[in-house]
């Protein structure tokens, strides 16, 4: 199964983008152990159109366009459903057994996510009710992805 992030803007050289880098790196150590491979990152270059919802829709449709049909899609959004860490992982783990080919996540633009990406989501998830910055949303997915492997594989990173 292959995971990957997909996320509206580009993350600068800095301190967000090399503690993702750390977490992707973990990840792909331990992923390929449980089956889970490798994570990878799709960056899309924001909508340079003039109404929200057109910007909405196309980088909707970017997104949509990048995952493959054959892999489950899950928007990060505000609304989404909360889970805990080890419902995270469980979920994940389920997928992988059930034989999903993979899961894209997906990280909206700063007008959030547009109706074709709602569309051919199969969930929606929150990462708190706090807004995050797109910068550090994909650093703590990341961290929790990282976690939900490690809870998967029964390593000591994730104490209850």
């Amino acid at each position: 199964m292959r995971l990957s992030i997909i996320c509206v803007g580009r993350l600068k050289a800095g301190h967000e983008r090399e503690l993702f880098e750390r977490y992707t790196k973990r990840f792909t150590a331990l992923g390929r152990q449980i089956g889970l491979g490798s994570l990878n990152l799709i960056e899309l270059p924001e909508s340079r159109a003039s109404q929200v919802l057109a910007r909405q829709t196309e980088e909707a449709r970017a997104i949509v366009m990048r995952c493959p049909d054959n892999a489950v899609l899950v928007l990060l959004d505000e609304r989404g459903k909360s889970l805990s860490s080890a419902a995270f992982a469980e979920w994940i783990g389920a997928e992988r057994d059930a034989g999903a080919a993979g899961i894209c996540f997906a990280i909206g633009g700063p007008d959030g996510h547009g109706a074709p990406a709602r569309a051919a989501a199969r969930m929606t998830v929150n990462m708190g009710r706090m807004t995050l910055s797109h910068g550090l949303a994909r650093v703590v997915l990341g961290e929790q992805l990282y976690r939900a492997a490690t809870i998967l594989a029964g390593h000591p990173y994730h104490r209850q």
